[in-house]
C-alpha cells in the first residue's frame, strides 16, 4: 500500500508521521513541493499510489481520473479549505473523500491578529527603516473601539472574533449561512452593506463560485475611507488589480495578505511595489501542534477508506 502526501506544511513534517505509516505496513512519499503541484505532475505521479493527502493542489476531475485508471482508491484534503477539489468527480469514480474540517481556527486568527495590529502600528514599515539605519515614529490606530469587517463567521471566523472583541473591537460580520448565536459586540450583516462602518475588513471564509472577487472594485469605493484590509483565506476573494489601485490612489490604507490569486506570489506581480503591505506565504495554519494534529486525523481517515488494519 503507498500514499503520496502534497501538503507542505505535513511534507515539511514527514519524517514525524513515517513512524505511523511504516507500523501499519504502509509507504509513504512526500512530494517535492512548493505550494501546489500541476495537473500534469499529479496525472504522472498519481496511479502509482493508493492514497493521497491532498494539499492546495488542483485535485480535478482529470487528475482523479488519471489516478483511478492506476491504484488511486481514496483520498483526503489536508486541512479544511476545499475550494481545489472536485468532490463531484470523486463520488462518481467511487473514491471516498473527506476533509479535515475545524482544524485551524485558532491557529490562523492568531496570525490574523498578527496582521491587524501590525497593520494598525505600521510595525512592518518600522521594521524596514530600523534596518536601513532609520529611526521613524509613525502614528498608529488603537485597536480599542475600531470596527472590524469579518467575512467569515465559520472556525476561523468564530477564533478570531474571540480575539478582536478581546481587543474591545466592534464587529460587523458577514455570512448567509451562520445560524448560531451571536456573542456580543458581533452584529450579522448582508454583504455588503455596513462596509462603509470598518476600520477593518478581515477575510476568513471559504472561496465559493459565488463570492470570487466580492472585494473588487465597486465594494471597494463603499468602504470607509483608510481601511486596513487582511486576506487569510483565499486569494481570489480580492480582485487584486482593484485592490492595488485602491492602495495607489491612497483609499486603502494597508493590506496584509497571506494568500494571492497565483501562489507563489509571481515576481512579476504589481503588488510586490506597493510598500504598505505585508506578505505572508499561505501558511497561516502552519505550527508544530496545527500540523501534528491535522496530519493524525487525515491520516486515520485515509487508512480507514483504503481499510488497513491498525498497528500490531
Amino acid at each position: 500500500m503507498k500514499v503520496l502526501v502534497t501538503c507542505p506544511p505535513m511534507v515539511g513534517m514527514i519524517d514525524a508521521f513515517r513512524p505511523i505509516f511504516e507500523n501499519r505496513g504502509v509507504e509513504v512519499t512526500a512530494a517535492k513541493v512548493v505550494q501546489v503541484l500541476t495537473e500534469d505532475e499529479l496525472c504522472a505521479l498519481l496511479p502509482d499510489y493508493d492514497g493521497w493527502i491532498i494539499g492546495d493542489d488542483p485535485a480535478t476531475r482529470r487528475v482523479f481520473e488519471a489516478g483511478k485508471a492506476g491504484r488511486l482508491n481514496a483520498a483526503v484534503k489536508w486541512g479544511i479549505g476545499v475550494d481545489n477539489v472536485d468532490f463531484k468527480a470523486c463520488q462518481d469514480m467511487g473514491i471516498p473523500i473527506t476533509n479535515c474540517p475545524n482544524m485551524f481556527g485558532g491557529e490562523v486568527a492568531d496570525i490574523a491578529v498578527s496582521y491587524l495590529v501590525a497593520l494598525a502600528r505600521d510595525t512592518f514599515n518600522v521594521d524596514r527603516s530600523v534596518r536601513r539605519g532609520l529611526w521613524p515614529k509613525p502614528r498608529g490606530v488603537s485597536l480599542s473601539g475600531k470596527v472590524l469587517g469579518l467575512i467569515g463567521l465559520g472556525d476561523i471566523g468564530r477564533s478570531l472574533a474571540k480575539r478582536a472583541l478581546a481587543a474591545e473591537m466592534k464587529i460587523v460580520a458577514y455570512d448567509p449561512f451562520y445560524r448560531g448565536e451571536l456573542p456580543a459586540g458581533v452584529e450579522l450583516a448582508p454583504w455588503p452593506t455596513r462596509i462603509d462602518e470598518a476600520d477593518f475588513l478581515a477575510f476568513t471564509c471559504s472561496l465559493t463560485k459565488d463570492n470570487r472577487h466580492m472585494l473588487n472594485d465597486a465594494t471597494l469605493a463603499g468602504c470607509k475611507p483608510g481601511v486596513r484590509i487582511v486576506n487569510v483565506a483565499r486569494g481570489p476573494l480580492i480582485d487584486e488589480a482593484a485592490l492595488i489601485r485602491a492602495l495607489q490612489a491612497g483609499h486603502v490604507h494597508s493590506a496584509a495578505l497571506d494568500v494571492f490569486e497565483v501562489e507563489p506570489l509571481p515576481m512579476e506581480s504589481p503588488l510586490r511595489e506597493m510598500p504598505n503591505t505585508i506578505f505572508g506565504s499561505h501558511n497561516g495554519s502552519n505550527t508544530v501542534d496545527g500540523v501534528v494534529r491535522c496530519s493524525h486525523i487525515a491520516i486515520d481517515t485515509l487508512l480507514g477508506f483504503l481499510d488497513v488494519p491498525p498497528a500490531k
